[in-house]
């Protein structure tokens, strides 16, 4: 059973994770996309504390003495996914980033070979139209 007093904190903080979120997409400073998941979070430990036999049911289920364990424990599988999740995409930005900047370093080298080129081509025609 959930105390009264986890139930108002689960409640506080979800308002305050829904508020801070929107406010973050007000301003542009996350994508919608990746706030979907603290939206949901959130959302979901409302319903929890709410409702509170819905978690008291859970925790029975998976054979989990007290509420909170399950709720601590809930919330810790879904951080441990999301890091996950971020740490694929991590990886994949930073595949694409060093990729990125071996093409850039090519093309400058290109652009650099190119120029010395066309200076040599410009000197020969110079002393060629002058002799």
């Amino acid at each position: 059973m959930m105390t009264m007093m986890l139930r108002c904190l689960l409640i506080v903080v979800s308002v305050f994770t829904l508020v801070m979120m929107a406010r973050k997409i007000r301003q542009a400073k996350v994508q919608i996309e990746d706030s979907i998941f603290w939206l949901l979070l959130s959302l979901l430990l409302v319903i929890f504390s709410l409702f509170p036999k819905v978690a008291d049911g859970l925790a029975a289920l998976l054979g989990i003495y007290s509420t909170a364990n399950f709720l601590f424990l809930f919330t810790i599988f879904l951080l441990l996914v999301k890091l996950f999740s971020m740490s694929l995409r991590i990886s994949q930005l930073e595949t694409k980033l060093k990729e990125l900047v071996q093409k850039s370093a090519l093309d400058q080298l290109e652009r650099e070979e190119g120029c010395k080129e066309n200076g040599n081509r410009y000197e020969e025609s110079f002393k060629n139209g002058k002799e």
